[in-house]
């Protein structure tokens, strides 16, 4: 149980409740190939059934952590950075991001878009889910679409996302990874039938890195 103080600290974004940390390859969407560090912050509620980081989903379950501490972490490693969860904006990033800033550092986020956007960024993918839909004021300043196609209808879904987002923002359908040899070929299809999308796949899986 964490003290009352520590509650207040995380709640104005002094501390978060850091899940892990790691230096990798980005393996989605625009920036796939690029080596990054991911920060992924604990705390989620949207709850998509096919998530593959359930554990991110109870937020008490991860160390409140100061935020000088996961920068310090990071610019060890690169001055490209990740922020996913979880649902990063369940928190205000505003000190994270300002204190990344001040290192230099190239900062994207991944969301769901559920929350209010707080933070400064140079990336902002916005992965939208049906359960919780984001907030309207995400999709002018998203630069990247990326909808996760678990079946058939999730391809109206998209097209209706995409009709909220900015002309400049890359749009990707990504295959669901366990429907994946199914949702691909019907993808594929839809891209090509559909230039304005592109493919994303989940490359580090293939690649069997984090």
């Amino acid at each position: 149980m964490i003290s009352e103080e520590t509650k207040e600290l995380v709640d104005k974004g002094v501390m978060l409740p850091l899940m892990e940390e790691f230096y990798t390859i980005q393996g989605e969407g625009f920036h796939k190939g690029t080596a990054a560090y991911f920060i992924r912050i604990g705390g989620c509620d949207v709850g998509c059934h096919w998530c593959d980081v359930k554990e991110s989903w109870d937020a008490e379950v991860h160390p409140p952590t100061r935020i000088g501490q996961i920068v310090e972490n990071a610019v060890k490693y690169s001055k490209t950075i990740v922020i996913t969860g979880g649902e990063p904006l369940t928190w205000d990033m505003t000190e994270l991001t300002g204190s990344l800033k001040k290192k230099g550092c190239d900062i994207h986020i991944e969301t769901s878009g559920a929350y209010d956007l707080t933070g400064t960024w140079d990336w902002i993918c916005l992965s939208p889910k049906k359960i919780k839909l984001p907030k309207d004021k995400i999709y002018p300043v998203a630069n990247e679409l990326k909808v996760i196609v678990f079946n058939k209808h999730d391809l109206k879904f998209a097209e209706e996302q995409a009709a909220k987002v900015g002309e400049k923002c890359v749009l990707y359908l990504q295959p669901e990874w366990s429907k994946r040899e199914e949702m691909i070929p019907l993808i594929v299809d839809y891209v090509m039938a559909n230039p304005k999308w592109k493919v994303s796949l989940q490359t580090h899986k293939y690649l069997n890195i984090p």
